[in-house]
């Protein structure tokens, strides 16, 4: 066993090879993050949920609980991604500032409601369309033109409330939904970025705060599990996440990032058709 310690009330006790499941998830998740500038989630739910059934988690929960510690490590990993943006002056903060209640509102909505109303295979197939379409526009780099302004601090707001309630439903940050907001609103793509990357905070704490309010009461599916959040999976895939961004992001100033990208979107779709079998088969 790799150790035992008390967290939350619960006993913690975690195999060695459990660990280097989720040394070499969190590693890999970062590396991408940085290299290809894409949201860990899309890689991290579906490995997590398979994690989780080969201990003997119903495919449902272990859907929930994938999305869930994903989305809490966002916490850690947004920190450090939007301060290297705000140093580059890509951040918008004004933006981000109108798009936050919004968003704070629609987390805690999705997370502390529509998550724990929602059957897992639902949630599945959910996430399945989600990576399946970011497959496709990943592939064909496909990229919103510019067509309006921005909406007033009214409709940002309207706006983040919708990006936080699915991206706390997918686990997935809010870039997926608020570049291309930004972008088809004439924000140049670097702010658009930065600015969502800001973002990613507010949508994390929301939605984590829904997640442990709505699985409170929960037995624990695995030890050290908190309702639907895995904590030792947490800590483990955040700090080596953080790691191995900085250099995910050295090494895209080196190389041919579309390609990698096309190569990775191969890889999102197998990750799709796994998450849409599980949907189904439940």
């Amino acid at each position: 066993m790799a150790g035992r310690a008390g967290a939350a009330g619960l006993t913690v006790d975690i195999g060695w090879i459990l660990v280097a499941e989720l040394l070499a998830l969190g590693a890999v998740v970062g590396f991408l993050a940085g290299l290809l500038g894409i949201g860990g989630g899309m890689m991290m739910v579906p490995v997590m949920t398979l994690i989780f059934t080969q201990r003997g988690v119903d495919n449902g929960m272990a859907v929930k609980m994938a999305i869930a510690t994903s989305m809490a490590s966002i916490l850690f990993t947004s920190m450090s991604s939007v301060h290297a943006h705000h140093r580059l002056g890509a951040v918008r903060w004004p933006i981000a500032r109108a798009m936050a209640p919004g968003i704070v509102a629609g987390g805690l909505l999705a997370g502390a409601g529509a998550f724990a109303i929602l059957e897992g295979q639902g949630l599945a197939l959910l996430f399945a369309a989600f990576i399946g379409y970011s497959a496709v526009q990943m592939m064909f780099d496909k990229k919103p033109r510019p067509g309006r302004a921005l909406p007033g601090p009214w409709g940002q707001a309207g706006v983040g409330a919708g990006v936080g309630f699915a991206s706390a439903l997918l686990g997935a940050g809010g870039a997926f939904l608020s570049v291309p907001f930004m972008t088809w609103c004439n924000v140049p793509p670097r702010h658009a970025v930065g600015t969502s990357a800001a973002l990613g905070f507010p949508i994390a704490l929301a939605s984590t705060a829904g997640y442990v309010v709505s699985g409170w009461s929960l037995p624990p599916a695995l030890p050290g599990s908190l309702g639907y959040l895995y904590l030792p999976g947490l800590v483990i895939v955040a700090l080596a996440s953080m790691a191995l961004a900085p250099w995910g992001a050295r090494t895209a100033q080196r190389i041919d990032v579309l390609a990698l990208k096309r190569l990775f979107a191969v890889l999102l779709l197998a990750l799709a058709g796994s998450m849409l079998h599980r949907g189904l088969s439940g």
